[in-house]
């Protein structure tokens, strides 16, 4: 796990500061020597002892590739994405996880999130992400929020269009703090948005987001964007600054060519730095991917640690030697 445990330091170190970090084997000082060769830092000095274990001292350096130094809450294991269902009230016709009404709803529950969530805060994890499908679809997603909550910082995505009768009862129960409602807009007016969601999910959506602010809550706001549609994002990002979204809660993000998309950027396992996601059917490397068997890490949700180990450190052996090939795909 050393080029983990460089990756959190070096991140927060200045230019020239040095650290020394332990080495449990011979393979990990190979991956040590590699991941400074690879980002342009300093391997100072090496003592092994007996079985080839020992310390390095490295130095922060500048490295060749500037994004080739991932920021501390984009870190393997920092993000858990969990899956609370896949049944949808809409039939995006880019849904990375084909969801729609027909869907099999394919739930979590909340006695596998409660677990989650406290395995997940020992571990280490910073922040939530509950998805779907459309979680306001569920009785008790109420429940499932406050459950998390109580545990880290949590975050749900939702179309918004659900918040009236019950689903506004169920929003009203949410905590405010600690808790962000990330609701979908795609495009600055509703042609764009409709094509793809559906015939008056934009003005919908609108009405959600203004729902949310009057009652209270931090609402981040996200579009996906076709290259095809080229919307004006200046637009845009009027629109949410007019709604009263800081541009550090708006989220502008390609349509993956996952699911049910026709188009859009192509990603694998090897290309995509890791946000864990939990599902009813498994653990997998990338909330985008959670239909992607070539994504899936195992079949078993609970325990959650050794997935989130094991991802740990097949990025680390996977990232000494491909930075070039991975990035960052943000979903939220």
């Amino acid at each position: 796990m050393v080029v983990m445990a460089l990756m959190r330091t070096l991140e927060q170190m200045a230019e020239g500061d040095t650290a020394e970090f332990a080495v449990a084997s011979a393979s990990e000082l190979d991956l040590a020597r590699r991941w400074c060769e690879t980002t342009g830092n300093t391997l100072v000095s090496t003592l092994m002892v007996e079985q080839d274990s020992g310390h390095v001292t490295v130095g922060r350096g500048r490295p060749r590739n500037p994004e080739s130094m991932i920021p501390a809450d984009r870190m393997p294991g920092a993000r858990l994405w969990l899956y609370t269902n896949f049944h949808c009230n809409l039939a995006c016709d880019y849904c990375c996880v084909a969801s729609s009404p027909k869907t099999d709803p394919r739930l979590l529950g909340i006695d596998n999130i409660q677990a989650l969530v406290t395995e997940a805060a020992d571990w280490g994890v910073r922040e939530l992400y509950l998805t779907g499908g459309e979680p306001f679809l569920l009785p008790d997603i109420d429940a499932i929020v406050r459950a998390c909550v109580e545990r880290l910082p949590t975050t749900l995505l939702t179309n918004g269009m659900l918040f009236r009768g019950q689903g506004l009862r169920k929003l009203q129960a949410m905590p405010r703090e600690g808790f962000a409602l990330q609701i979908s807009v795609d495009s600055p007016t509703p042609e764009v948005h409709d094509s793809h969601r559906g015939a008056g999910s934009w003005e919908r959506a609108l009405a959600g987001i203004r729902v949310a602010l009057d009652e209270g809550f931090t609402v981040r706001v996200a579009a996906t964007i076709s290259a095809h549609d080229d919307p004006a994002l200046d637009e845009l990002h009027a629109l949410f600054d007019g709604l009263g979204i800081p541009r550090v809660d708006q989220v502008i993000r390609p349509i993956a060519h996952q699911g049910v998309a026709e188009e859009g950027v192509a990603f694998s396992r090897e290309s995509l730095i890791p946000e864990v996601t939990v599902t009813a059917e498994g653990i997998y490397w990338h909330p985008v991917a959670a239909l992607d068997e070539n994504a899936l890490v195992t079949r078993q949700i609970l325990p959650l640690a050794p997935a989130l180990d094991r991802v740990s450190k097949l990025f680390a052996e996977q990232w000494s030697s491909t930075t070039a090939a991975t990035s960052m795909f943000a979903c939220a």
